[in-house]
């Protein structure tokens, strides 16, 4: 038995809703797109320095020699899917992935890898969200830095087992140069109060607060809200709630508009911003009489 401690980067990728997916379309269907799926993850990470430690199920494991080269896999892993899936004429259900991944401490044994590097991963992945990658503060601090612009702070939470909070950063992959715009007059006077976030598309509501925080929106059939307008792209946006306050983060080609209450607009492109009192959001188009295409939105405290 050898057993060595090491500092590498482990990787977690699992496939999004694969339950979903054997009751969608059968057993021997979904194995079959399941190991397909397996197959081009596993590829993609050799191809990236890195090395494949197991799959497991729909989840697959792998180690990089720096967190740049899982950087660059991650990104990789999911167009890959993309190119297989959407890019191309198929009879295959579209697939995503969630990814975690994280820098440090690890023990290599027969093979597996145990200790903290995995611990943390596992623990990222879990709070990915289908077409995501998140990772930790001190991986995002040891990466190069031409990949630090592609890493963004979303959230903080705490880990079993490591004292005080941990800050979480996503690994931007759908678009290059993202800007962050915050309302700051709004942010400045809005205090962090137990509020939701009613939403109101055509004859559907939908919530969003502290029990379900992450809402998505666009023309893929993974999405919370699914429009199917060209021009909307396929993972258009997401609003997620940050503690107490709701924030609107675009990742589109054509851009996001608002209109809050008193007519104030806003047009995002690959940016963000916070969501106060209540108005109207547009999807790939600019505003306009014709409202039933827009999702009304309300603060309610």
């Amino acid at each position: 038995m050898t057993r060595k401690s090491t500092k590498l980067t482990v990787l977690f990728a699992d496939i999004a809703k694969s339950t979903e997916l054997y009751e969608a379309i059968g057993d021997k269907n979904a194995q079959m797109q399941i190991a397909y799926t397996l197959s081009i993850l596993s590829e993609v990470a050799r191809q990236c320095q890195g090395t494949v430690i197991k799959t497991i199920g729909d989840e697959i494991m792998c180690a990089f020699p720096h967190p740049d080269a899982a950087v660059e896999a991650s990104k990789k892993m999911h167009m890959a899917l993309d190119d297989a899936f959407l890019n191309h004429k198929t009879d295959l259900t579209p697939i995503n992935i969630y990814i975690g991944f994280h820098h440090g401490q690890a023990i290599m044994e027969d093979n597996d890898v145990f200790g903290e590097a995995a611990n943390t991963a596992a623990r990222m992945v879990a709070l990915a969200q289908q077409r995501q990658t998140l990772t930790t503060e001190e991986t995002a601090k040891a990466l190069s830095p031409p990949l630090q612009s592609s890493i963004r702070f979303i959230d903080k939470t705490t880990i079993k087992g490591i004292s005080g909070e941990m800050k979480i950063y996503e690994c931007i992959w759908e678009q290059h140069d993202v800007t962050v715009m915050m309302d700051t007059s709004a942010s400045t006077t809005l205090p962090k109060l137990k509020a939701h976030l009613k939403l109101q598309f055509q004859d559907r509501i939908i919530e969003i607060d502290e029990s379900h925080p992450v809402l998505t929106l666009g023309r893929q059939k993974h999405n919370d809200l699914i429009f199917k307008a060209e021009r909307v792209s396929r993972s258009h946006a997401r609003i997620e709630h940050r503690k107490g306050r709701f924030v609107i983060i675009d990742k589109s080609s054509n851009g996001t508009y608002i209109i809050f209450e008193g007519k104030k607009k806003i047009h995002l492109k690959r940016e963000e911003t916070q969501l106060v009192g209540k108005g109207l959001i547009f999807l790939g188009k600019k505003p306009d009489d014709d409202l039933s295409e827009a999702i009304h939105f309300e603060i309610v405290l």
